[in-house]
């Protein structure tokens, strides 16, 4: 079943009105999924659920997790780099994305708000059962859109993580993925 985009707008008791978006790159492959969904009711905390589904069929083999700090992701190349040589578990660190032309290796400068803010980081930590405590969002730090797009934040536990950058680049969403492992 192939699969690019899933948006849904759901209204939940208390009228309760959030997004949810789910973006695959090419089939939806059989297993078990987690989604989150963070959002902020009116005069209340931040909250995060949490859903699990199961996508029928036979479950292929793991992907090999490749730790990388570089890809291309359609037109934009882009670079994670940290603050520190290795990141270190209940250690703030400063996650930097540095976004370039992948056609020709100059910065980008076409980047747009996305959701209101320059960028949104999500770390969602390797774990047999996910659960809300293994979840991150952060937003980017005040700054120029030619400059590397910056996040401070922390990794809770030592461990692999799965790091997703979002941006938006020239009315398109560019969404890069990494794993880290934190000390």
């Amino acid at each position: 079943m192939g699969l690019s985009k899933l948006s849904s707008t759901l209204v939940l008791p208390k009228t309760l009105v959030f997004l949810i978006s789910i973006s695959v790159i090419d089939e939806l492959v059989p297993g078990d999924y987690t989604l989150f969904s963070d959002y902020k009711p009116t005069g209340k905390p931040e909250r995060v659920s949490v859903v699990k589904v199961k996508a029928p069929g036979t479950s292929s083999s793991i992907t090999e997790i490749e730790i990388k700090n570089t890809k291309v992701f359609g037109n934009t190349k882009v670079e994670l780099s940290f603050d520190k040589p290795k990141v270190q578990a209940n250690e703030e660190v400063m996650i930097s994305f540095n976004l370039k032309n992948a056609a020709n290796n100059n910065p980008v400068n076409d980047l747009q708000p996305y959701l209101g803010e320059a960028g949104h980081l999500v770390i969602v930590k390797k774990s047999e059962s996910i659960t809300a405590s293994d979840y991150i969002h952060a937003h980017a730090l005040p700054g120029k859109t030619t400059e590397p797009i910056r996040f401070a934040t922390q990794f809770p536990e030592k461990g692999t993580y799965k790091v997703w950058g979002q941006f938006k680049r020239n009315g398109e969403i560019v969404t890069a993925d990494f794993w880290v492992n934190a000390l």
